[in-house]
């Protein structure tokens, strides 16, 4: 039997497969006045945000094809106290299945060794990354069927 090695693929949560604008979205305005431009420290808002559902979808094809291993990369702002909780729990409640203890939180994301990151920014190391960065919402990969057919999914 040929053994196939398993591409391994990163996915970054927010604004990734996560919808940023749509925590914030949630938060009261004398919230976001008091973050005024720091609105991911406001305790809270990873668990209100929702999902971008061709990016889940896409997520949850890979993880369910036998060519790749994925995994979910971002990083935990370091002054939100809840920031990291919300995130597990904001997987646990949007991919329960394949996104079983495949959270990654970094701050340097080019520590990790992988084939493919999937990121919308290159902040916090994922710009730096070994394998290849596919910057989604770019002109070159703008959606995540751009994505599909670029990876062959």
């Amino acid at each position: 039997m040929i053994k196939i090695k398993k591409k391994i693929v990163y996915f970054d949560l927010d604004n990734t497969l996560v919808n940023f604008q749509s925590g914030v979205d949630q938060i009261p305005l004398w919230k976001r006045n008091e973050y005024n431009g720091e609105l991911d420290n406001v305790p809270g808002i990873f668990k209100l945000m929702k999902p971008i559902k061709e990016m889940v979808e896409l997520f949850n094809q890979m993880a369910d094809d036998a060519r790749y291993d994925v995994y979910i990369l971002s990083t935990s702002p370091w002054d939100n106290p809840t920031a990291a909780s919300d995130k597990v729990d904001w997987v646990k409640k949007y991919l329960p299945l394949y996104g079983y203890k495949r959270l990654i939180l970094s701050h340097h994301k080019h520590l990790n060794v992988g084939d493919y990151l999937i990121d919308d920014r290159t902040a916090n190391g994922a710009g730096q990354f070994g394998g290849e960065l596919i910057q989604y919402g770019t002109d070159k990969f703008p959606t995540a069927e751009s994505i599909k057919t670029y990876l062959n999914v």
